[in-house]
């Protein structure tokens, strides 16, 4: 199954997709003349959040597709809806149709019938076809969700309380705990309770499989955007994957209660082109994750400006 396509219906990600991350290619840098206002440009970049990449008021569909499961999902999410309207829309005209023919006032002597085999029959079969309709492409999904493809990176994800702890082993041993960002800490355009003060780093168009665990009581690492959502348990490890395709700031939650700050463990993942995320695990490697960050920070910043001037 082509992971790149497809694997339920024929949709891809949409624009609307495209509008939740930062749309900034991403190129070299050329020259330190060009970039007056690059320090203040760096402070925003990271924390600079994409509108549609976390949930919005008053919004009463899922948040635009990042990922190839994420898009399907759409997809079936879409075909089901105009399938419960059509049969929702068939049971109501039935019912105004008994309501309008078999009423007292046109019926003053009510029929005595009790079987009729073919409505019997019709009634019985039909919603059986419907389910079987709406298995094939379910199963099919589920499967594309859950048959794990070769990855590119595996990142280690541990639920504390109530905290998340980021492990990169593909990547020289990064470690990262990313903690719930204080209302008085946040920045313009930052979401409470969504924004963590550190994020997650990923590559753009790259395979993670992601392994779930617990260090004390059940957690659920969620990103809507993504399409994942997975128990992290204490003693076990569970595994999942995505692959990003737009770049940008996405936000999740523990989906899990657990415990009485439950409310306050976002997730928080950056999706990067793969050259900047390359320099962000070579700069956490040798002199941590915070200056890594402000390393990201200057790259993406940097980046913005020469697309602007582009």
């Amino acid at each position: 199954m082509n992971r790149t396509a497809e694997a339920v219906f024929p949709r891809t990600i949409s624009q609307s997709a495209c509008d939740c991350a930062d749309p900034a290619t991403h190129g070299p840098m050329t020259g330190i003349g060009r970039y007056t206002g690059l320090a203040a440009a760096a402070a925003l970049a990271v924390t600079a959040a994409p509108a549609l990449a976390q949930p919005l008021p008053w919004e009463i569909g899922l948040q635009p597709a990042a990922t190839p499961v994420m898009a399907n999902i759409h997809a079936f999410h879409d075909a089901m809806l105009v399938l419960m309207a059509l049969i929702s829309g068939f049971v109501l005209l039935l019912l105004i149709y008994v309501v309008v023919r078999f009423n007292a006032n046109a019926n003053a002597v009510p029929t005595r019938t009790t079987h009729n085999t073919l409505v019997e029959v019709v009634w019985t079969v039909v919603p059986v076809l419907i389910l079987i309709a709406i298995a094939i492409p379910s199963f099919r999904l589920l499967y594309f969700q859950r048959d794990i493809p070769k990855a590119d990176m595996t990142l280690k994800i541990t639920g504390n309380q109530w905290n998340w702890t980021y492990d990169y082993p593909d990547n020289g041993a990064i470690n990262l705990t990313a903690f719930v960002k204080q209302r008085a800490d946040l920045k313009e355009g930052e979401p409470y309770l969504l924004t963590a003060d550190t994020a997650a780093v990923v590559p753009l168009n790259k395979t993670v499989r992601i392994i779930v665990t617990a260090s004390d009581v059940i957690h659920s690492w969620a990103m809507p955007a993504f399409g994942v959502k997975i128990d992290a348990i204490p003693g076990r490890l569970n595994e999942d994957w995505f692959k990003a395709e737009k770049p940008g700031t996405y936000y999740g939650q523990c989906s899990e209660l657990c415990g009485k700050d439950h409310a306050f463990m976002p997730i928080m993942v950056q999706v990067v082109p793969e050259a900047d995320f390359t320099a962000w695990a070579a700069k956490a490697k040798t002199a941590g994750v915070e200056e890594a960050q402000k390393l990201l920070a200057a790259r993406l910043a940097a980046s913005k400006i020469v697309a602007a001037g582009d």
